[in-house]
């Protein structure tokens, strides 16, 4: 397909458009990466613009050279501590990602990683601490690199586990080894990540961001977007609800897949033996 780039200029990230992919890379190397107010207005607003792009199917998030994220840069952290504010004007980095239908459970701070209505994959490729971590947790799946370093790092810092890390971190690994790793903020790698279920792949060094790739591209060129982004809900909202409530919301948005053209396209592309043609379209 063929490679769009994207015209948007930021300063903390990078953003690119590959049909069907967009890659965001936090790009502060120096620092492995480590959070601004910048940085995280600049990931705000291009998940909102990939979340809009009908060429986007998925989303990674990464970070440059050996790390992902370390957490918030220390000199912004220093500041809070102190009491200072950081009066950047950022006022054009506004663009709100995310659904409104999920409510506001999912409208907290950073919790709208888990609302943005399209996959979104980390590609976890070295430092993975503290504010960082949580991103990583609030993205739907996490391809981890076998020499990544992690650490909650947050009771170090005199801190507690922040931002819905004590809501998501014991849904994908059991409160027992999610209180070892908020208690100890000790530091484990890749393979012990996958070991304990943070990882839905493991890959090897340099490895991760094109492996996330090509899972969106077998997802473009097989699933409809549609079910994509009503599953994603299902299963974010759904744990929330008893059975009950879980299932007769189920059967209503059967109901309505049940009528849209991307159910016809997929009978028919299943009996004529073809790879089915999906319409993209547009989140509103």
């Amino acid at each position: 397909m063929t490679t769009q780039a994207s015209a948007v200029e930021y300063q903390d990230i990078t953003y690119r458009v590959d049909d069907p992919v967009a890659v965001i890379t936090m790009n502060r190397p120096d620092r492995l990466n480590a959070f601004t107010n910048r940085m995280l207005a600049e990931v705000r607003h291009a998940f909102a613009r990939a979340e809009q792009d009908d060429a986007v199917v998925g989303i990674i998030l990464t970070g440059a050279g050996r790390g992902f994220c370390a957490g918030m840069d220390m000199g912004a952290l220093n500041g809070m501590a102190s009491g200072g504010n950081e009066r950047e004007d950022l006022s054009h980095l506004t663009a709100e990602p995310g659904d409104p239908t999920l409510g506001d459970q999912f409208g907290h701070a950073f919790t709208y990683l888990i609302s943005v209505r399209k996959p979104v994959i980390a590609a976890v490729n070295g430092a993975c601490a503290g504010l960082g971590f949580v991103f990583a947790l609030l993205c739907d799946m996490r391809f981890v690199e076998k020499q990544a370093k992690f650490s909650t790092a947050f009771a170090e810092r005199g801190l507690i586990a922040e931002h819905g890390a004590s809501w998501i971190l014991p849904r994908l690994i059991g409160s027992g080894k999610a209180l070892d790793l908020l208690w100890s903020s000790r530091k484990f790698d890749g393979v012990e990540a996958d070991r304990l279920g943070l990882a839905e792949r493991l890959c090897e060094t340099g490895d991760s961001v094109a492996a996330a790739t090509n899972y969106i591209r077998e997802l473009a060129a097989r699933v409809s977007p549609t079910s994509l982004r009503v599953i994603k809900a299902q299963v974010y909202r759904h744990l929330h609800l008893g059975l009950g409530d879980a299932l007769r919301e189920s059967n209503t948005w059967m109901d309505e897949s049940l009528k849209r053209e991307d159910f016809r396209e997929g009978v028919r592309s299943f009996i004529e033996k073809r790879p089915p043609a999906f319409r993209r379209v547009s989140v509103d």
